[in-house]
């Protein structure tokens, strides 16, 4: 609902930013800030859907643990810091390095793709708390789902990935891959 307040237009492009590519390359053409209004209630949103997602999991993958808030809210502060660190690093370091024109549609491609994603997390954790499906259809459509992200990811940026292919895989194993197996040691 805030969302919609802040920006309808902006909102109902996010949504769905995984199959329109030409919202992105409007996106890119708009001046890139770190936290506007509509990012910054819109980056929440994302970081508590994937946090569900973990806390939901977290109960699944270990039924010992207490379902309370504190829990939750302890999830809910790693994710957080987990992404706002990322997008902190990755705007400090385009900055730094002058990078902002080349990869502009990569970060923005990312992000947007989350935002996308977490939409339809959303209304699936919904189905999941009160439609009674199974956590295991939950868990498999959502890692389906950052698959597809991958996918398209990679679809989208094809022409940049496969001229700087090592750095691409520099920056998957250093800012994706690693920082998820530290968080997932760190929970479970």
């Amino acid at each position: 609902m805030f969302l919609k307040l802040l920006n309808a237009k902006k909102l109902n492009e996010s949504f769905f930013a995984l199959f329109n590519f030409s919202f992105i390359e409007d996106e890119s053409s708009e001046p890139n800030t770190l936290l506007s209004p509509f990012e910054s209630v819109l980056f929440l949103f994302s970081v508590s859907t994937i946090s569900l997602l973990v806390y939901f999991f977290k109960i699944y993958n270990q039924p010992e643990t207490i379902k309370s808030f504190t829990t939750f809210f302890t999830l809910f502060l790693v994710v957080f810091c987990f992404f706002f660190l990322k997008k902190l690093l990755e705007f400090a370091l385009t900055r730094l390095f002058l990078l902002k024109n080349q990869i502009s549609v990569f970060l923005i491609t990312k992000a947007n793709y989350l935002y996308s994603i977490s939409f339809i997390l959303y209304i699936l954790l919904i189905l999941y708390e009160y439609a009674n499906v199974k956590s295991v259809y939950l868990f498999y459509f959502s890692a389906f789902l950052f698959l597809l992200r991958f996918v398209f990811f990679i679809f989208r940026n094809k022409k940049l990935i496969f001229n700087k292919l090592f750095y691409f895989i520099l920056y998957i194993c250093a800012f994706e891959i690693a920082p998820l197996f530290v968080l997932f040691n760190l929970m479970f």
